[in-house]
């Protein structure tokens, strides 16, 4: 393993080992409290853009696999552990960690006190920082880090976002063949692709829908003259990277959209993107959500859902004068789900698909299925 100098930007400089890429990159750092699926969440385009420190001090130690595949590639532009196993042992392994890093040219780094560094997370926030195999001294890694693009300058999306259409074709994964179904659908809907995961595409189609996935540049009078053709009955808003409030095209499709009573579903960025559309902006969070075991607690019928999260931007609570809460955080109490008064659109902040995560909130898209003519 190389040397690896890490500054962030509240000053803090020290050396690590690495594995994965060489090289030098720029990004925000943040920690994921999941305690598996380190594969799902490194593949997880919403990443981009971000180094995740994990709290789960073994990584690497069941290797990676084609089918946990979350997206084709990984995004992010690194991840801090603990320990690093660079022996997998588990029967579905098809390659180490270490070789997936490097095919998609990812830093990984290892031998940190990450339990430090997510302590200073959640006291100081999430923080830009840069990483470099290369470049060992502070200075020198200093200026170059006040020198690079913050990750809310950035549209990550045009980097995630699909180039070209595609129908999905498959849904759920089918643990007891350790392969997918084949979907059984009888409506189809449009997914406009933010930087979507695959599991979210899987549930989709196995609650009934058929998706067609479209790159995030579609044009709404597209969409639209589609849904009046009765061509597609609905659209589908994904989750994704970066600070949505920068994506003034994607607020401007959206209120197309809306205003053509087109029925809608978001999920992560898309429910983000859909408060905005509506007028109300997003806020950035401390240090953000991300994990596989937070508390939401769905309003409408009192139960407590463990769910999966990915986000570091939240809708303001003034948008409940427009729409009916539906699922809170009992971490913060911000809102995680939402139910509009004016269209057929519903939106969640936490990911129903999980993957990794728990499973509870996966009726959300039997919810959908129904809500479409």
């Amino acid at each position: 393993m190389k040397k690896i100098s890490i500054y962030l930007e509240n000053g803090l400089f020290f050396e690590a080992k690495s594995f994965g890429a060489d090289g030098t990159s720029v990004g925000e750092i943040v920690f994921n409290t999941s305690m598996t699926g380190y594969q799902e969440i490194i593949t997880d385009p919403s990443y981009a853009g971000q180094f995740v420190t994990f709290t789960m001090p073994e990584i690497g130690n069941v290797g990676c696999n084609s089918q946990d595949m979350e997206s084709i590639g990984a995004f992010c532009k690194g991840i801090i552990v603990r320990n690093y196993q660079a022996r997998p042992s588990n029967f579905r392994s098809e390659e180490t960690l270490d070789s997936l890093l490097k095919r998609f040219g990812v830093l990984g780094i290892c031998d940190v006190d990450t339990r430090y560094l997510t302590k200073l997370l959640r006291t100081e926030g999430a923080m830009m920082m840069i990483a470099s195999t290369q470049i060992h001294d502070k200075d020198e890694l200093a200026a170059m880090l006040k020198n690079s693009p913050r990750i809310e300058d950035v549209n990550y999306i045009e980097q995630v976002s699909t180039k070209t259409s595609y129908v999905h074709p498959h849904s759920r994964y089918d643990i007891s063949s350790f392969d997918y179904a084949k979907p059984n659908t009888s409506k189809k809907i449009i997914a406009l692709d933010f930087g979507i995961k695959r599991n979210i595409l899987n549930e989709l189609t196995n609650a009934g829908m058929e998706v067609e996935v479209v790159p995030n540049a579609t044009s709404a009078q597209s969409i639209i003259d589609r849904y009046k053709a009765k061509e597609i009955s609905g659209v589908f808003l994904s989750n994704g990277p970066g600070d949505p409030l920068i994506l003034r095209d994607e607020h401007a499709k959206i209120k197309e959209l809306l205003s053509a009573k087109v029925p809608m579903f978001g999920i992560c960025l898309g429910h983000q993107l859909l408060s905005i559309a509506h007028g109300y902006d997003t806020y950035k969070l401390k240090f953000g959500h991300h994990g596989g075991n937070h508390p939401v607690q769905n309003v409408v019928t009192g139960a407590v859902e463990i769910t999966a999260q990915n986000h570091n931007y939240n809708v303001p609570d003034e948008i409940a004068s427009i729409a009916t809460v539906t699922h809170t955080n009992l971490f913060d109490d911000t809102i995680e789900g939402l139910r509009y008064n004016d269209s057929p659109t519903i939106s969640v902040q936490h990911h129903p698909e999980a993957s990794p995560g728990p499973h509870e909130s996966s009726f959300i898209f039997g919810e959908f299925f129904d809500m479409l003519d």
